[in-house]
């Protein structure tokens, strides 16, 4: 696929980079991108998970659920619920991208609960041109995605999530220039994940000791095109757990770890050589072509398609850690850690927050992230999250 667009620099820059043969300039840094697109998909929304390092598949269930497990929502004790989060996005490189979540869930009855929720990305205003440089114009780039949800108890201790989304990506409109064009793209996809829960809690004494799994394989769908070509979309396989710990209710701790896996294939890459001849060539190493490549095959294969073998493999596996502490279960103090290997893109943050509760109906939290990496784009990124729960009028009384 012909590139038309010379300056989406700040799109493809959180996309992960798209599915096509990359440069060898990289390679001796070691980053070879993923070949996806969308990668908004699991740029975490909300500033609670944001402050625990991203991590949440296994974290006591909230309204942010749909995102990270919607398994969990089976066991949430509210009633009904929802919750919005903001975060501007790349602030360090341009003052127009956002991040937008928007989330609800209704409880049907004991053990079964639905949610919908829109996850929303503006890219902000692009200046379009062709490969000769010529001006295209400008457009306000933009996705978004549409999910549906399910959440049921298969026993007291274990939950099953299903999601269906509809994903919508319009980076340029409809463009035509040097005899290719770009134009809006839509898909389906779907998640599944499962929700292990169990422990003790006194209610007398406050003594807790409780720990939950999760699993979640997110995003998995059809590829999407935009033109010509089509690219995987950010399909995830995600394992997280989750200690809560108080002596006496008053004090809480909550300890979460999460191991994520991205399965998407890996492309090719340009190597740069020598020939016997003194000359300087390249030539197309490693990885896999994403258009001959099926569903199954690209998502599944990703286990062992990586060009430096097992070793890459491993590097494609990114971790978060967070630590998260409850003062009567009011007012929360957040620090995290993210972790992502140099031979991808390297993205590794400390990152820490506040959140707090009011009348046990309205939420407020605050996340805030500090790369590793000098220069890194992300820096100074924030997020903030408004969110509200109801119970039952009987639940209360009986509270």
């Amino acid at each position: 696929m012909k590139r038309i667009l010379a300056v989406l620099s700040t799109t493809f820059l959180h996309l992960g980079l798209y599915a096509q043969a990359v440069n060898n300039s990289d390679k001796p840094s070691g980053r070879i991108p993923a070949g996806s697109t969308l990668a908004f998909l699991n740029i975490t929304p909300d500033a609670r998970s944001a402050a625990l390092g991203d991590a949440g598949v296994a974290a006591t269930p909230d309204a942010n659920a749909t995102f990270w497990n919607a398994s969990k929502l089976a066991f949430i004790e509210e009633d009904q619920g929802g919750a919005l989060s903001v975060s501007p996005w790349l602030g360090d490189l341009t003052d127009d991208m956002f991040i937008a979540y928007l989330t609800g869930f209704k409880k049907l009855e004991k053990g079964q609960t639905i949610a919908a929720s829109l996850h929303y990305m503006n890219n902000g205003e692009i200046d379009l041109r062709d490969n000769g440089g010529t001006a295209l114009g400008n457009f306000n780039s933009r996705e978004l995605a549409l999910s549906g949800t399910y959440s049921r108890q298969l026993s007291s201790k274990l939950a099953l999530g299903l999601t269906l989304k509809w994903i919508y990506s319009n980076l340029s409109g409809n463009v035509v220039g040097t005899g290719s064009s770009i134009k809006p793209a839509n898909t389906a996809a779907g998640d599944i994940s499962l929700y292990y829960n169990d422990g003790f809690k006194d209610e007398t004494s406050g003594k807790e000791f409780t720990y939950g799994l999760g699993l979640t394989f997110s995003n998995f769908g059809g590829k999407i095109s935009y033109g010509d070509n089509s690219y995987f979309i950010p399909t995830f396989l995600r394992l997280g757990g989750r200690i809560t710990v108080s002596g006496d209710g008053i004090h809480k701790f909550n300890i979460l770890a999460d191991v994520n896996k991205h399965m998407v294939p890996t492309p090719p890459y340009l190597e740069r050589y020598v020939d016997s001849d003194g000359n300087n060539r390249t030539r197309v190493m490693g990885g896999r072509s994403m258009d001959d490549l099926g569903l199954m095959k690209g998502v599944f294969g990703s286990f062992s398609d990586a060009p430096d073998g097992f070793s890459e493999e491993l590097a494609e596996i990114s971790y978060a850690t967070g630590i998260e502490y409850w003062y009567h279960d009011v007012f929360a103090a957040r620090v995290g850690y993210y972790g992502q290997s140099e031979k991808k893109l390297g993205h590794s943050n400390v990152t820490f927050g506040l959140g707090a509760k009011f009348k046990k109906k309205f939420n407020v939290d605050f996340g805030y992230m500090v790369p590793l990496r000098q220069g890194s784009p992300l820096a100074q990124t924030w997020r903030l999250s408004l969110g509200i729960a109801i119970f039952k009028a009987t639940d209360v009384i009986e509270n």
